[in-house]
């Protein structure tokens, strides 16, 4: 059980999808048995379900501090392994139905000057998955289980599996929830929170911590405004009110509409130097 947020510990699957496997991908089976990971191919659904490890009130602190440390740590690794190959890594996040799968579909046909990859993150099935790789984008799917948020490691294990190269663009699409992402670190460049118009105005103060961690703020769906109650500019003042500052972009990822902005944030970010590297560069 992960106490710091109480989602089970079920474990994590990690699924490559492949155009055409070969003899070693229909059979390929890794396990990690510490981190409870199961990497599979798209032909196989087994699931292993950990048994439920029920922890004394007492100790749900301590436990939340070392669990999040842990993260914390494995996250840096990331970032300095990501860094080190050029990847903008952009964690993007949502509550379910937000219209996220949509906006990377669109995004994906968009942006044909760079490559890209991602990392589909759902407590089960390859939908998203599929959808992506209809695309032509390369994508590796991580099933949770009762996971409510993927973490530093599941990252780490599916960057092992996608081995995405050197300057791609890496979209990691988390577990739809606005809750526990927003503890976990993953390594990534910056994280984009997209929501729709459908969610109502008051959507960031709903979920403030999600709203504060955020890089980029989406307003998906904009196509719907005269048909919802919703106002815009309330809304971005509630999100200023909790993080002073954050971009506040409205879309369609239907339409098209206010996508080019989308686009000019995204090629804004670069992967930075490494600490190795910048240490490397640095006169004497």
């Amino acid at each position: 059980m992960c106490t710091t947020c109480g989602c089970g510990d079920s474990a994590a699957m990690i699924t490559v999808l492949r155009d055409q496997p070969n003899e070693r991908d229909q059979h390929h089976h890794e396990h990690d048995h510490q981190g409870h990971y199961h990497s599979h191919e798209h032909d196989d659904h087994d699931h292993d379900h950990a048994d439920h490890v029920h922890v004394p009130v007492t100790e749900t602190v301590t436990l939340e501090e070392k669990v999040l440390a842990k993260n914390d740590r494995l996250a840096q690794h990331n970032r300095e392994r990501l860094r080190r190959s050029g990847i903008v890594a952009l964690n993007i996040t949502s509550s379910p139905g937000a219209g996220k799968t949509t906006l990377l579909e669109r995004t994906i046909g968009d942006l044909d000057d760079r490559p890209v990859a991602v990392i589909e993150g759902d407590q089960e099935t390859l939908l998203d998955a599929e959808r992506i790789k209809a695309t032509g984008c390369r994508v590796v799917q991580i099933n949770t289980g009762s996971g409510c948020h993927l973490d530093a490691e599941m990252l780490r294990h599916a960057l092992d599996e996608l081995d995405p190269a050197p300057g791609t663009l890496l979209f990691i699409e988390n577990v739809g929830n606005l809750v526990c992402p927003a503890l976990f670190d993953l390594g990534e460049l910056a994280k984009v929170v997209v929501f729709s118009v459908t969610e109502g105005t008051d959507k960031p103060l709903k979920y403030p911590h999600m709203f504060a961690a955020a890089d980029l703020v989406v307003v998906n769906k904009i196509d719907l405004l005269p048909y919802v109650d919703f106002e815009l500019d309330r809304c971005a003042e509630y999100a200023h009110s909790i993080n002073p500052g954050v971009p506040i972009l409205p879309v369609s990822a239907i339409t098209g509409e206010g996508l080019p902005s989308w686009y000019t944030w995204i090629s804004g970010h670069k992967s930075p130097p490494s600490a190795s590297l910048e240490e490397a560069t640095t006169p004497a």
